[in-house]
């Protein structure tokens, strides 16, 4: 090799070697050593912590991430254009000798404290070594400067010790984390939420609480307030409190816009936003300045899936006036988060206007039920169950629970409350606790236990709170309605003594409300980890995150959910943000795919039309979903066929059954069996009791056989009882039919109109 050859190849290679031995105490790292990133190490790290001209590495004062979420990355080698350098100045490594040298690198504790200081713990430490030693072995050019090291310590002219630092450097390169450790804690650092609203903190807003029990007229003093005011925002949990009061506003001569996840409705014809607005509360504007505000169930903010959103309101919303309507147990917790703002708390108690008793019998049997009666299920199982056992005896019933559109429940409600409508008894989930104003007399619970999702995402059941039961409990005897007295019970004895203790208890004080990680703070997050995931960037974020002991992070388990079903699909990652907050059932296959071909499509830049009809991203992406309009009038003609549906629901229900399982005698669809439906495979291929001779063996499933053979039905009877079940059944389908070709017709006329 020529002289001048040997000079360029050492004016390539000498900047990057480095001249370093961690036994020697006195020592500096060089700067230009090892490629570290921006951080530059200016002590020795034996000596306590590393200290750089970022600050000093130390987690004392901040919780230790789960380390267990850092994915490593795969990296390739940063020097492969065929010019083996390190080898030509030195001579080619033994594969065998560097895998002893790297085994002993790996077994010396020393550089594993080391590694420790700068964030590899025991876990990352080994994956990083695991891929530093892949690197290594299998890489076929390696770097000069980490060759020229390697060669020196096979040669017994280097130490061990010698490949910390290419062995930080490509530990960074696979966790490029740990180079902005310090960074990621301050934008994950969520213990004063109060300063993420600068607008909010320009003003000083008065606050006032509106504390009281269920029908004490707290929310209507509010609401008062919010109709005098040149321009106020409702804020309720509910769609259809925000239609109620949307209604409501625009009734007393108030101009008021409706905004919900999936609805937007303007007073103004051309569109122009009207003064008032009244909106489900995760839909408010924290920029949009006010006269009033009202926040509608403040005691919401410590719910694990939507707390955040009653947090953000409250600490965010720039009004003059706050208007907070709850219990009475949020009041302490609201007067100390209003503290970290510097703002005082006026607080106004209110007494229920008319009074509610418990009874000290149980119902027992639905052949004691009278009019104004409200059977309150948690399960849509139960109520199909009561219901269907209720119109076998002759009675009409309402039907109302959570997923029914707003519509729908307001028709159920209305048919319910009318005087003159035979519909004496509602049957209903507790879903009728908030935003629905019932003329009930007395509330009925079938049962106390209720499916709620714990802090872990986890389904369990467990016997309603104090609050929840005061809540439902309070429907009864409402101000408004014809019944001046409530009164509250169970359907079976052994629940009433636990319904009289659960009342009887002290609601607990709320302590802690709700955060949720904004879409700056990820997109400053994925700013320092381009390569993450979505849903990894989130874990990250809640594991690095500081609060407070007033606050708590909310489950992000549906979020997680849909960004790993949409990850492989190319969005930026505010369109994928905005994506994963939508109200998506990950249990409903069909919605899943759905979502999933919204999201394909749009990554596509292709316009959802008439044929992907979905309204929350509508509102969101508005150039993309041209046929929001059409949409929504297909919503409310739906709206009016669930309607249909409900009004009939027992029939229904009934007729799904025959046709689902023929064979099956149609008086077994009125057992008291349980809150199923009977299952079709237990009854598949049944033969039908066409006449009295059948044998009784034949018919071993079915209800009405049963009781003939037991005498409490005669063969005549049974048939006659089978011809106008199927003359009814008929009836129903021929209706269910007409409306389904109607809607149908409609939506192909649609279809053919310009967008």
């Amino acid at each position: 090799m020529s002289v001048n050859r040997c000079m360029l190849l050492f004016s390539r290679v000498q900047p990057r070697i480095c001249a370093i031995s961690v036994r020697n105490k006195n020592t500096l790292v060089d700067s230009r050593c090892g490629n570290f990133g921006s951080t530059t190490l200016l002590k020795d790290p034996w000596s306590g912590p590393l200290t750089s001209r970022r600050g000093v590495y130390s987690n004392s004062s901040s919780r230790s991430p789960d380390t267990s979420l850092f994915v490593p990355l795969n990296i390739k080698s940063d020097v492969d254009d065929g010019w083996a350098v390190g080898a030509e100045l030195t001579q080619p490594l033994d594969k065998s000798e560097l895998l002893k040298i790297l085994n002993k690198f790996y077994k010396r504790n020393e550089m594993q404290k080391i590694a420790a200081d700068q964030g590899l713990d025991a876990r990352l430490f080994h994956q990083a070594f695991i891929s530093f030693r892949k690197y290594v072995l299998e890489i076929s050019t390696l770097s000069a400067d980490l060759h020229i090291i390697l060669n020196d310590i096979c040669c017994g002219a280097g130490h061990i010790d010698d490949l910390y630092p290419y062995f930080m450097r490509h530990a960074k390169q696979i966790f490029p984390m740990l180079d902005c450790m310090e960074d990621l804690r301050k934008i994950s650092d969520l213990r004063v939420p109060a300063n993420w609203y600068p607008e909010a903190r320009a003003i000083q807003r008065k606050v006032i609480f509106h504390a009281g029990p269920t029908n004490s007229g707290k929310t209507h003093h509010a609401i008062q307030r919010y109709l005098a005011a040149k321009s106020g925002v409702y804020c309720g949990p509910l769609k259809l409190l925000a239609h109620e009061i949307f209604e409501k506003s625009n009734t007393a001569g108030v101009p008021c816009d409706l905004v919900t996840g999936e609805e937007r409705t303007f007073v103004d014809a051309e569109g122009g936003q009207a003064e008032h607005v009244a909106c489900t509360i995760e839909m408010c504007s924290v920029t949009t300045p006010y006269e009033v505000a009202v926040i509608d169930e403040i005691q919401m903010i410590r719910d694990i899936s939507r707390g955040w959103a009653w947090t953000r309101a409250l600490l965010g919303l720039c009004a003059e006036e706050i208007h907070v309507c709850g219990e009475p147990a949020v009041i302490n917790f609201v007067t100390e988060l209003m503290y970290t703002t510097g703002e005082e708390v006026e607080v106004r108690n209110y007494k229920r206007l008319s009074p509610c008793s418990i009874l000290d019998r149980a119902v027992e049997s639905l052949d004691n039920l009278r009019p104004g009666d409200c059977v309150v299920c948690f399960s849509k199982n139960d109520i199909y169950s009561i219901s269907r056992q209720i119109e076998s005896r002759g009675l009409e019933c309402a039907v109302i629970y959570g997923s029914l559109p707003p519509g729908t429940k307001l028709s159920q409600a209305k048919k319910f409350n009318d005087p003159e409508d035979p519909c004496k008894i509602l049957v209903a989930t507790d879903a009728i606790g908030m935003g629905l104003n019932l003329s009930i007399k007395r509330i009925i619970f079938n049962s106390l236990v209720k499916p709620n999702i714990n802090e872990k995402g986890e389904k369990e059941l467990n016997t309603i709170s104090t609050s929840q039961a005061l809540q439902i409990a309070g429907r009864a005897g409402r101000f408004s309605s014809i019944f001046k007295e409530g009164e509250v019970t169970t359907m079976h004895r052994d629940d009433l003594p636990i319904l009289k203790e659960i009342l009887s208890r002290t609601v607990h004080a709320i302590e802690i409300a709700g955060l949720h990680p904004t879409a700056e703070q990820i997109e400053m997050f994925a700013y320092h980890l381009p390569d993450a995931t979505l849903s990894n960037l989130i874990d990250i974020f809640v594991s690095l995150s500081q609060v407070d002991g007033m606050y708590f992070v909310c489950n992000i388990d549906d979020f997680k959910f849909l960004a790993d079903m949409i990850q492989h699909i190319p969005l930026n990652l505010r369109s994928r943000y905005v994506f994963c907050t939508a109200p998506i059932n990950k249990k409903q296959p069909f919605v899943c795919t759905s979502f999933l071909k919204f999201a394909r499509q749009f990554s596509r830049d292709e316009p959802l039309t008439f044929d992907w009809v979905y309204l929350y991203l509508c509102y969101r992406f508005m150039d993309m979903f041209p046929d929001a309009n059409h949409v929504r009038e297909i919503q409310q003609e739906l709206d009016s066929i669930i309607q249909l549906g409900v009004r009939n629901i027992t029939r229904l229900i009934r007729a799904t059954e025959t046709s689902a399982t023929p064979g099956i005698d149609p008086l077994s669809s009125q057992r008291r069996s349980g809150p199923s439906p009977v299952s079709p495979r237990r009854v598949r291929g049944a033969p039908k009791a066409q006449d009295s001779g059948v044998e009784a063996g034949q018919l071993d499933k079915s209800l009405g056989s049963r009781l003939v053979q037991e005498g409490l039905l005669t063969p005549d009877l049974l048939k006659q009882l089978q011809k106008e079940w199927s003359k009814e059944h008929r009836q129903e389908e021929v209706g269910v039919k007409l409306v389904a070709e109607t809607l149908n017709n409609k939506i192909k006329g649609r279809k053919k109109k310009p967008c």
